[in-house]
């Protein structure tokens, strides 16, 4: 199995070099295990691509690759130059620091990296861990997704359906904010809403008088749905989480064509 690693934090983030050890786990030949990454932080650019501009990127390593793009254009670069001569059979995306739970989905380069390689045939898996009271002082808050972060892929490939048609599903892998033997295991569950809190702005005002803005984001512990991603991350449990770029609520269809019949 060939696999090629990307992440939203950047090419020289600890998250990406744990998913590295993690996807080393995972194969016989260390040559097997690709990165292409982004020069810098990509956090927050969601599915995003340089559609207008070009894309340098720079090789690093024997097969370590800096692209100066977004996650998902670090995917295409992967499949389309760097290994356009033997694609990977999996891509791993992260492993992002914090959380990709409930309502962080829609903005997370990691999930867009992981969702531009669902729209490529490839298997993909985003891969997260939420940062709380009970790891952030660690020495290696990273511990959990170190800990269990190969047997999850795992269980994740011998449960992938071979064969699908249209939208490939992908799949969003959230670790808990607890040390590694902490965690009380693995659920799956559907993505969350936190109800009540939201992406903001704070404004600022610079020494010369300029005023700025600075996003930042809602309350991680807000509760959300019982069994929803967020909900047992906050419990102790990884969540796992089936995904496909679908956006159409499908739900609302037969309503809406009422509407105009």
């Amino acid at each position: 199995m060939r696999i090629l690693i990307t992440n939203d934090d950047g090419i020289n983030a600890p998250g990406l070099k744990v998913l590295h050890d993690i996807a080393l786990g995972l194969v016989d030949d260390a040559a097997d295990v690709w990165t292409v990454a982004p020069a810098f932080e990509q956090s927050g650019v969601g599915h995003c691509i340089s559609y207008t501009h070009p894309t340098m990127i720079a090789k690093l390593g024997a097969r370590a690759f800096a692209a100066e793009g977004s996650p998902a254009d670090c995917v295409l670069a992967g499949l389309h130059d760097v290994m356009k001569d033997a694609p990977p059979d999996l891509v791993l995306s992260g492993i992002n620091r914090g959380n990709n739970s409930a309502e962080n989905v829609l903005y997370s380069g990691t999930i867009g990296g992981a969702m531009e390689a669902a729209l490529q045939g490839i298997p993909s898996i985003a891969l997260s861990q939420y940062f709380g009271p009970g790891n952030a002082g660690l020495d290696d808050p990273f511990e959990a997704a170190a800990a269990c972060g190969a047997d999850t892929i795992r269980r994740i490939l011998m449960a992938d359906a071979p064969l699908q048609t249209g939208y490939r599903t992908f799949y969003n892998v959230n670790f808990p904010p607890v040390p590694a033997d902490g965690v009380k295991g693995t659920r799956v569950a559907p993505q969350g809403f936190r109800e009540n809190t939201s992406f903001a702005v704070e404004p600022h005002l610079s020494p010369s008088g300029r005023r700025f803005l600075w996003i930042k984001g809602g309350d991680q512990r807000a509760p959300t749905a019982p069994g929803s991603d967020a909900d047992v991350n906050l419990a102790g449990y990884i969540s796992v989480t089936p995904m496909r770029a679908d956006l159409t609520a499908h739900d609302q269809l037969a309503t809406l064509k009422d509407a105009f019949e």
